[in-house]
């Protein structure tokens, strides 16, 4: 066990637990919070998902706890699935101590929680209104809570919930400790630190610590049409246990239905499915029924699932800090994991605000290759080459020292290729080579048409020039 985690004086217990779940270093949020909450400060802790914040907050409270009948600890997250993740990492971290941990959300049926609760439980973790829901029907009693953590509490104030975590506060005995955890510290949150918390240490994870090093991360110039066929090479060469981000329901559907007639174990996850069906796509991923789960970023705050070897940003998204969140999904606890970005070249400004926003280095790589014949076939994407005119720009083999001359542009393309002379654009002749150019609605006609064949004798090649961007 590393000498970190030694360094932070945790129950033999809870290390032996720590070392079974295969957490190798503490992350920085971790050494800075646990020893505080050790001491028993209140805490507020500015931190992004996947820096390792469940077990920050968890290990001192389990540490500190004792088993009973009424709850002791109290965990309040957004999202249900959040509130599954978490009580599931705090359960395991629990292993080896006589501690209960159940989670409470909409969605449940409400039955269910109830006989848990009259069970016993000790820790607590659940979003707001399911809280609420049982205070009112006295079904959970919160007079022995000792520790009260707010988790993503940005998020909960983005969603509505400040009213509902006072509300709840309000139950609960002012002898207590609370922590408070989220990527950003707006003002609203430090009120509620000022107004709940006993001078709480306030810890602030720099950006550079934000996205994780143990990730690395690289991106593909692919332009939109070859996306699916760049995503298909990446599984086929890596077999990778992966999650693929894209930006709208629609799009997650489409690449659900492709993947799958190609063969892939994959399912989709975003808010149009029931809370039933997200469940048994997230359990399926988790025991590796499923190696692809294709998401939109209702998945990329919360979700913590081991063992993700990748991220596939199929569509970048347009917040830097989006794109943290999605990377945080892999390269957890220490692990090392990949993050792959798809660019077109209408979303390269979206790439540079990423670097600028995490300090990250994303290094540029071209799409492996598999040594074998190619699932999906990459096309021509002429979107790729276009100005803002339409207008795509041709190289070919012929110059001056062919004698060709603008007459002969201008003839290959409205006779040969049987395209209107008002798609022709600039037109340069080189000594050896020349440019033109052709709008991109008959671009693809035109190099098939005159690729491969004959001018004068000479074997014409024909090819698009990238744009300078």
């Amino acid at each position: 066990m590393s000498d970190g985690f030694e360094s932070l004086n945790i129950d033999p217990r809870i290390m032996k637990s720590i070392e079974e779940m295969g957490f190798v270093e503490p992350t920085p949020v971790q050494l800075a919070a646990i020893p505080l909450m050790m001491k028993g400060k209140d805490v507020i802790a500015q931190a992004q998902t996947g820096t390792g914040k469940t077990a920050a907050f968890a290990i001192p409270i389990l540490q500190k706890i004792e088993h009973g009948m009424k709850p002791t600890a109290l965990v309040l997250v957004p999202t249900r699935e959040l509130a599954i993740q978490v009580s599931d990492e705090t359960k395991r971290l629990a292993s080896h101590l006589d501690i209960k941990t159940i989670p409470v959300y909409g969605g449940q049926a409400i039955s269910v929680q109830f006989e848990a609760l009259k069970r016993g439980v000790d820790v607590i973790t659940g979003t707001p209104g399911r809280v609420i829901d049982h205070i009112k029907r006295r079904t959970l009693d919160l007079s022995r809570i000792r520790f009260l953590v707010l988790d993503e509490a940005d998020r909960m104030l983005d969603m509505g919930f400040i009213e509902d975590i006072e509300f709840i506060m309000k139950h609960i005995s002012r002898e207590r400790n609370t922590y408070l955890f989220s990527a950003t510290i707006p003002d609203e949150i430090r009120r509620i630190g000022k107004d709940h918390m006993k001078s709480p240490e306030v810890l602030i994870i720099s950006e550079e610590e934000l996205v994780l090093p143990s990730t690395k991360q690289v991106y593909y110039n692919v332009g939109r049409k070859n996306k699916i066929w760049a995503l298909c090479r990446v599984l086929d060469k890596d077999k990778p246990k992966a999650i693929v981000f894209s930006s709208t329901k629609r799009m997650v559907d489409i690449l659900d239905q492709r993947l799958k007639s190609y063969g892939y174990p994959a399912e989709a996850l975003h808010g149009d499915l029931s809370q039933a069906q997200r469940e048994r796509v997230l359990t399926d991923f988790r025991k590796g029924k499923i190696k692809v789960l294709i998401a939109t970023d209702v998945a990329a705050r919360g979700l913590d699932i081991e063992d993700v070897t990748l991220v596939i940003n199929y569509d970048i998204p347009e917040s830097p800090e989006w794109y943290v969140h999605r990377v945080g999904r892999t390269g957890r606890a220490g692990k090392e994991g990949k993050a792959i970005t798809f660019v077109s070249s209408d979303e390269k400004h979206l790439l540079e605000g990423i670097k600028v926003f995490g300090k990250a280095e994303i290094e540029q790589a071209e799409v492996p290759t598999t040594g074998e014949k190619d699932v999906v076939r990459k096309v021509w994407d002429f979107d790729e080459y276009v100005d803002i005119y339409g207008m795509v720009m041709f190289r070919i083999n012929l110059g001056k020292a062919d004698k060709f001359g603008m007459n002969d542009v201008i003839e290959l393309i409205r006779i040969r290729a049987e395209i209107s002379e008002i798609a022709i654009g600039h037109v340069e002749i080189g000594e050896t080579s020349s440019e033109f150019e052709i709008h991109k609605e008959v671009a693809y006609k035109a190099m098939k048409i005159l690729d491969q064949s004959r001018f004068r004798g000479k074997t014409i090649s024909i090819e698009p020039v990238p744009r300078a961007k």
